[in-house]
């Protein structure tokens, strides 16, 4: 069974730091992941993808200010969070992107979600 387990989150005031981790578990052959976010009243958005060679994808809102990255051997995404806006606030939620050992198609995995809340 596949999971997804988030860490990190909270409050911070703007132009603080926060990092997101985003564990998942199970017999895995591959996985992308990235991370999503909705604020109040608006769309899901993708904030950054990273694929299982490292490409990265970013929501134009967030080049510069954030890092995604991940280790492979732990099946973790991070997302390093700087120069946090009251906008960035929302709950971010871990995505995934899985082929399970002894599938050949991936399936997709959702965290729970976690709250980010930027004080001006």
């Amino acid at each position: 069974q596949v999971q997804l387990v988030e860490s990190g989150g909270g409050l911070v005031q703007a132009g603080g730091s926060l990092k997101l981790s985003c564990a998942a578990s199970g017999s895995i052959l591959s996985i992308n992941m990235g991370w999503y976010r909705q604020a109040p009243g608006k769309q899901r958005e993708l904030v950054a993808a990273i694929t299982t060679g490292s490409s990265t994808t970013y929501a134009d809102s967030v080049k510069g200010r954030f890092t995604i990255s991940r280790d492979n051997v732990k099946n973790t995404v991070y997302l390093q969070m700087n120069s946090l806006k009251p906008e960035d606030t929302a709950v971010y939620s871990c995505h995934a992107l899985i082929t399970p050992t002894g599938y050949s198609y991936g399936m997709h995995y959702w965290g729970k979600g976690t709250l980010v809340t930027i004080s001006s």
